[in-house]
């Protein structure tokens, strides 16, 4: 590409200024040549104007395309055209077409002259003004920098003489003689001759050739003299270009002859070389190309003794001269390509290594990375002798290690990364499994890392930029790493995805097929039975069936049916079958019989797979069942495993680990790679909590709402003795162990999300692959939600349990508690109208009042409760590793809801004066176990409970005792009472009513239950009293004034 700059282009300053000075030169042409002198007025008749025949500015486009020698001669037309010809912009453009013009440094030396020449001016002003006495303008008795007006006598017009002196001088200057300048350039160019074919003066200086080759660094840019300094540059190298261009070959021209050393030839043809970029003149293009004809032989020679030094090793030889003039004469191009592309390595005449080598005899999902070491390692001890090779070779100026190491990127790395990468990925496609993958994966994270450690070997050369280590080396391998990132990212994210869901659905194949085998040998013990039974019914049939058959072949004689000789004999045998066949029937009944299940007899085998718990399995189908339950029940803390999550973060640690290695490419590259380390750790959080966690919490939350306690109760009293029989401080409570096994599930999980935590900080936040202050991030994102999940996992689990834990409290309160618990002698009431002998009432073991000794401990019911409570509660608790969050929550909720089953509870029994005290002591006991759980908030509910208890304590004589009140005690006392009716009624009825009062003034006192409870409440809770249809309207005139009137 031609990139010479035509005259036209920057040249319309000067364009304007010459078009000025020939519109001047045409109209005011006189009058300025006299306007020096006082007599211009008078030769102003001499003037005759005068008008060119072209325009100023085709005048001014001829001669930007004039050559050198022409421009010279129009300038001697005339003295305004010599004007054009030698205006300082038409000189500075051909210096600066040839590179040689600084206009810094013209600017500087510019203000420096005028500030020279205004200091030399100040100089002569005061030594005038010091001279002739006159005060400088604008100073005060001859001190500069005050004064006033300066006199005008002091002031000298013009000297007559000295005028007329010079007008005579300027009207001789043209007739003066010049043909011994004929031949040459004036101003600037007296040494040079116009035209070759011209004899040269006598009085010019005789050609130098040593200046040609030193003389583009003595120009100087100075504004002003930039024809001066083309002048020199032009005596110098034209001779030489004009011979250059007529000369037939390269032996014929005078370059060639003047210089014998290849360094001055070099220098010389350079010299040329930027020379011919002013040359606008017509025919430039074939002195150019002649120019470049010449140089392209001389650079072909150079370059084969360049070669030869090379094939024969003389580095400090051959091989550095002929570089140093192959950077001479264009800047060492050629001499940088064959010293590259000679270089064994780049011409592929050493081979560092096979990238198949890589893969060969390795395990599945293996590579061995240890051939591709040693290939990164022969390129890195390449690269540091190459550094120093041409530290010896070319000159310092030149940086020839760079395009090196592209060549090598782009020739021996980026062919071997791609066979390698290739290779690796087709064996993925072909066994279509992981294993393969995951070579892959390795293959580019292992050598991507390999190729980091080869830049960390290099060595930079002296010619090499500042940056050539940590930014050139680095963009260029990272080059040949390009076009296999993309699929690199996908493929790490792919297989992450797929080797975790993987992991999660062998261990649930495992879970299930494990459960299935247990509940499959659990239940096979009953439908064994069944089948058995059915076996034995259908064999009794069959013998009672076909028994008069079998049994009584023939009737003998003595019988009514036969001869008697054979009815001793016959009766025996009859009386066998029938004691067989009546044994038969029974079994038959007992097999059908839905009130007990027949049993096998023998031992089952223990079949493999089955629990080592169970030695074998249950007989009958309510023992399957409890058995089943209670696998479940084991299994609930299996539902997730710990050893799966931590499966899966080590598989999402080899992942990112992977994948930040590419984030050291920086760029956008670096940031893609940021974002996959992103998406696995989501990818993680989306499997394990999704897939694992989420599923597992959700069985466990079935397994909750399928527990029945009561099986589990049932089971175990027909296997031990009756509880009622036992102590109540010793009873054995059967809790709500689901609740319990959920509970070591929910700190599993909390473990695994500390565990993820701890990833989190160490695999992301560490290494800054994630900004902990950008709560937009996909990945704070996914693990926010992810605690969400298990947050509300483990609130619905622990809902559900304690659904089930109240329902257990409800059950013991319903099945356990006596009606005599509370109201004694209730007992005896229901069972003297009914006794008799036969009579299975199981609530006489629990009478409290044997001897007369009423108990005023707490009832076996509040015991087992709170026992049942304090077992569920306790391995929160002391566990340690339960989160407070979760600690709180759980034990507020099992206080409140226990505070309603205790109310409703309440509300259930009739309770006398006597029972009060026990209940209080309930109430105590229940109160207490919720201090243990030291929360604040349930504290006023209890306070409000224990109150509640004074309304049953407090006793009212009624004026009339009722049937309705106090079971036996209440009936003698109505006996007794109507013996005493007329003496005592007026004395009861006053103290009925004051004890009324005091009961009403308990109820409406509503700070007393610190408004937990209303009044109507209060009252609703005084109804339970057993006397309460006796005193009732006594109550309530002392809580309202009123009373109830029959009218």
């Amino acid at each position: 590409m031609n990139t010479r700059r035509t005259p036209m282009n920057g040249n319309s300053q000067r364009s304007s200024r010459n078009l000025a000075q020939i519109r001047k030169a045409q109209l005011h042409d006189a009058g300025h040549r006299s306007s020096d002198n006082v007599l211009a007025s008078l030769r102003a008749t001499q003037i005759v104007a005068s008008k060119p025949v072209l325009p100023a500015e085709l005048i001014a486009t001829i001669l930007d395309y004039l050559p050198v020698p022409d421009l010279m001669r129009f300038a001697r037309v005339s003295r305004r055209l010599q004007e054009m010809v030698y205006d300082d912009t038409r000189w500075t453009q051909k210096l600066k077409a040839m590179g040689v013009w600084n206009e810094h440094e013209a600017r500087q030396r510019f203000e420096e002259a005028v500030k020279r020449k205004a200091e030399a001016q100040r100089a002569k002003e005061v030594e005038q003004a010091r001279r002739t006495g006159v005060n400088l303008p604008g100073s005060v008795n001859g001190i500069a920098g005050g004064g006033g007006r300066r006199h005008a006598g002091s002031v000298t017009l013009f000297d007559a003489g000295e005028e007329e002196e010079r007008y005579r001088q300027s009207l001789d200057k043209p007739q003066s003689p010049t043909l011994k300048r004929r031949g040459t350039l004036a101003d600037g160019f007296d040494d040079l001759t116009i035209s070759p074919s011209l004899p040269t003066s006598a009085s010019a200086k005789p050609w130098d050739p040593s200046i040609a080759l030193n003389v583009l660094k003595t120009l100087r840019s100075i504004r002003g003299r930039a024809r001066h300094e083309f002048a020199k540059l032009y005596g110098a190298l034209g001779p030489l270009y004009t011979d250059l261009a007529r000369a037939k070959n390269h032996s014929d021209a005078l370059i060639f002859r003047t210089y014998r050393d290849p360094e001055q030839q070099a220098q010389i043809l350079a010299n040329l070389k930027r020379f011919a970029q002013c040359d606008f003149a017509p025919g430039w293009q074939q002195r150019e190309a002649r120019l470049d004809s010449m140089i392209h032989v001389f650079e072909t020679a150079v370059l084969r003794e360049f070669e030869q030094g090379y094939a024969a090793g003389d580095i400090d030889g051959l091989m550095h001269r002929y570089a140093h003039v192959l950077v001479t004469i264009n800047g060492g191009a050629a001499a940088v390509e064959t010293f590259i592309s000679t270089h064994p390595i780049i011409s592929h005449a050493l081979r560092a290594g096979n990238p198949l080598d890589c893969l060969e005899a390795v395990a599945p999902g293996h590579i061995d990375l240890a051939p591709s070491a040693k290939f990164f390692e022969t390129l890195a001890s390449i690269m540091r002798e190459q550094a120093e090779t041409i530290d010896r070779v070319f000159p310092p100026t030149i940086d020839v290690l760079t395009p090196f190491l592209t060549r090598l990127c782009g020739e021996t790395i980026d062919p071997y990364l791609t066979a390698l990468l290739d290779e690796a990925h087709s064996n993925k496609n072909n066994n279509n499994n992981n294993n393969s993958a995951e070579t892959y994966l390795k293959a580019v994270s292992g050598t991507f890392t390999q190729s980091l450690h080869f830049l960390a070997s290099l060595t930079a050369s002296a010619a090499s930029p500042a940056s050539f280590l940590p930014d050139i080396a680095k963009q260029l391998l990272i080059q040949s790493y390009e076009k296999h990132l993309d699929l690199y990212l996908a493929e790490e994210l792919a297989f992450f995805r797929s080797r975790s869901e993987v992991e999660v659905s062998e261990w649930e194949t495992r879970q299930s097929a494990q459960e299935a085998s247990t509940e499959n040998f659990l239940m096979a013990g009953v439908s064994g039975n069944r089948q058995a039974a059915k076996r034995d019914f259908l064999s009794s049939f069959r013998k009672v069936v076909m028994m008069p058959v079998s049994v009584l072949p023939a009737f003998p004689l003595g019988s009514p049916f036969g001869g008697g000789g054979g009815a001793a004999k016959g009766g025996a045998n009859g009386a066998v079958a029938a004691s067989s066949a009546a044994a038969a029937l029974e079994a038959t009944r007992g097999a059908s019989s839905r009130s007990r299940t027949p049993t096998l007899t023998g031992t089952p085998t223990h079949r493999p797979g089955t629990p080592a718990s169970v030695v074998e399995a249950p007989r009958t189908e309510l023992a399957a069942k409890a058995a089943v339950m209670n696998s479940r029940l084991e299994g609930i803390r299996s539902l997730f495993s710990i050893e799966v999550a931590l499966n899966l973060t080590h598989l999402a640690k080899a992942s990112i680990e992977r994948a930040a290695n590419l984030v050291r490419m920086g760029g956008k590259h670096g940031e893609a790679a940021k974002e996959q380390c992103a998406a696995v750790f989501v990818t993680l959080l989306q499997v394990l909590g999704e897939r694992h966690v989420r599923r597992g919490f959700d069985k466990a939350v079935g397994h909750l709402s399928t527990y029945n306690p009561r099986q589990v109760r049932e089971l175990r009293s027909s296997k031990s003795a009756n509880v009622e029989d036992e102590d109540p401080e010793t009873i054995q409570t059967v809790g709500v162990e689901p609740l319990v096994t959920f509970l070591e599930l929910v700190n599993v999980g909390d473990l695994i999300q500390q565990m993820l935590e701890v990833f989190y900080a160490q695999e992301l936040l560490a290494p800054r692959l994630i900004d902990r202050d950008d709560f937009l991030a996909p990945a704070v994102k996914e693990k926010k939600r992810f605690e969400q999940m298990l947050d509300e996992r483990v609130a619905a689990g622990l809902n559900k349990g304690i659904d089930v834990l109240m329902e257990e409290v409800e059950f013991l309160c319903a099945s356990t508690q006596l009606a005599a618990d509370f109201n004694p002698g209730s007992e005896k009431l229901a069972l003297e109208p009914h006794s008799h002998p036969h009579s299975n009432n199981h609530n006489h073991i629990h009478n409290n009042n044997n001897n007369g000794v009423t108990d005023i401990g707490p009832t076996p019911t509040a015991l087992r409760i709170t026992a049942t409570l304090r077992a569920h509660t306790a391995m929160l608790l002391g566990g340690g590793s339960t989160d407070k969050a979760i600690l709180d929550v759980f034990t507020q909720e099992v206080g409140l809801r226990l505070f309603g089953v205790l109310c409703k509870h309440i509300k259930r029994q009739r309770i006398s004066v006597e029972g009060s005290v026990r209940l209080i002591s309930d109430v105590n006991l229940y109160s207490e176990f919720v201090g243990s759980l030291r929360q604040k908030a349930l504290a006023p509910f209890y306070r409000a409970l224990r109150e509640l208890g004074q309304i049953y304590l407090v006793r009212i004589d009624a004026p009339a005792a009722s049937y309705f009140g106090g079971g036996a005690g209440g009936m003698r006392a109505s006996r007794v009472s109507a013996s005493a009716k007329g003496s005592s009624s007026s004395t009861s009825t006053t103290t009925a009513a004051m004890q009324a009062k005091e009961l009403a003034a308990i109820i409406a006192d509503t700070q007393r239950y610190g408004g937990v409870f209303t009044v109507e409440e209060v009252l609703g809770f005084a109804e339970r009293r057993a006397d309460w249809f006796a005193v009732r309207g006594e109550v309530e005139r002392g809580m309202y004034g009123v009373g109830c009137l029959v009218m």
